[in-house]
């Protein structure tokens, strides 16, 4: 089937993802930029990277509240709202600043990624034709894996060009990458401007909790902890303890990407073939002994062998963090109708980022005072909750709804 044939008009699905994959490009720049920026411009400590992390991660909180106040925008009017709030974030940051006004500007940013986290998808569907709806979303995955991967070797381009042939200041190569950003996500949202666009809005799924979902709850909690502490602070532990630049940053950004390309649909295939307790158990298990190598490879190898050990580590987290999906699948068996599903899915987005917005203080406070040791600990003590709690979890071929 050629890929026209899965939508319902071609040119909205070509304007489409022509603005998912100049989106993915920006967001590349930035996520493989960010760290290095904030430790070298603004020479934030973990405990300052952990505080960060609260306010960036506030919008994805409140974007229940955010969904019912724009309940009459058009699901591709949010999509071009979002990336031009992302833009004026990513513009801002040109401004001179201190560490609370960065914070600030970081903050307008992940507000304008957030918004366009759920309607990419809901668009994805709308503009496919029914029966090829999943086929759409697979498209969307690889954009977006496609633009990430680019823009992450754009940057590692650009910093190691900078440095090495040119001699330019750090500030002006980040400038360089903030503006080049900007101007992507304004091609992006020109990218959307489609006559043949769907003027539509998805239903929008509410808050919704239920007992037979207390366990689903329970593993977001734990599965949110440990995300975000390697999320937040793994990048960190590179750039501060061992000497990341911020090519090398973009280049491991880059590999990690490239191996999910793959990887993602292999782990997919093996969740289908296991069953999704057998996934939600071990990989959690594996992630144990992936946080305390983490936490303390440099007391258990010499530097240059630990400076690798950590690299694998990085991108091993990477591959095994795409497992989450098995905990939709779970939670697809319990749930009754398609409102309910994406509802509790929706609770769950939002029980992981009450969760993450605490993960990160609280973990820069840990490393601050503890060392990165005990904040990996508390990592792997969360992945092996999360285990815990899946084994508890009915087999696939048990009656779910009883069990649960």
């Amino acid at each position: 089937m050629k890929f026209t044939d899965v939508f319902k008009n071609k040119s909205t699905a070509f304007s489409f993802f022509l603005s998912i994959i100049v989106w993915g490009i920006g967001t590349g720049c930035f996520a493989a930029t960010l760290n290095n920026f904030l430790s070298d411009m603004h020479d934030m400590t973990s405990q300052d990277r952990g505080s960060l992390e609260f306010f960036r991660e506030m919008p994805g909180l409140a974007l229940v509240f955010l969904f019912a106040l724009l309940n009459r925008m058009s699901d591709w009017k949010i999509l071009r709202l979002g990336t031009m709030i992302s833009m004026l974030g990513a513009a801002l940051l040109f401004v001179p600043s201190n560490k609370v006004i960065v914070t600030f500007f970081i903050m307008i940013w992940s507000l304008g990624e957030h918004l366009i986290m759920p309607v990419r998808q809901a668009i994805a569907i709308q503009i496919a034709k029914p029966e090829n709806a999943g086929q759409s979303l697979g498209f969307l995955t690889s954009a977006m894996n496609f633009g990430n991967v680019t823009g992450s070797a754009i940057v590692a381009v650009i910093f190691y060009v900078g440095v090495k042939y040119s001699g330019m200041e750090q500030r002006t190569l980040y400038n360089i990458v903030w503006g080049l950003i900007a101007v992507l996500m304004i091609v992006s949202t020109i990218s959307t401007f489609n006559k043949n666009a769907p003027d539509e809005t998805a239903k929008r799924p509410k808050l919704y909790f239920h007992r037979k979902f207390n366990k689903f709850y329970a593993l977001e909690l734990f599965y949110g902890a440990r995300k975000q502490i390697f999320f937040t602070f793994a990048p960190y532990v590179l750039i501060r303890e061992y000497g990341f630049s911020t090519a090398r940053m973009a280049v491991l950004l880059a590999v990690c990407a490239v191996i999910n390309i793959f990887a993602a649909p292999a782990i997919g295939k093996l969740t289908d073939r296991l069953g999704y307790r057998n996934i939600m158990i071990w990989d959690t298990i594996i992630l144990c002994f992936v946080c305390l190598l983490y936490g303390f490879a440099g007391d258990l190898f010499p530097r240059n062998v630990a400076y690798w050990v950590v690299y694998v580590n990085y991108i091993f987290d990477a591959i095994i963090s795409t497992t989450a999906l098995a905990t939709n699948i779970y939670i697809r068996g319990i749930a009754e109708s398609h409102d309910e599903l994406s509802s509790t899915m929706s609770t769950g987005i939002s029980i992981n980022h009450f969760i993450s917005i605490l993960a990160g203080p609280v973990g820069g406070w840990i490393w601050a005072n503890y060392g990165i040791g005990l904040l990996f600990t508390f990592s792997a003590v969360m992945a092996i909750c999360n285990s815990i709690f899946a084994y508890t979890l009915p087999k696939p071929s048990q009656n779910v709804h009883a069990s649960a």
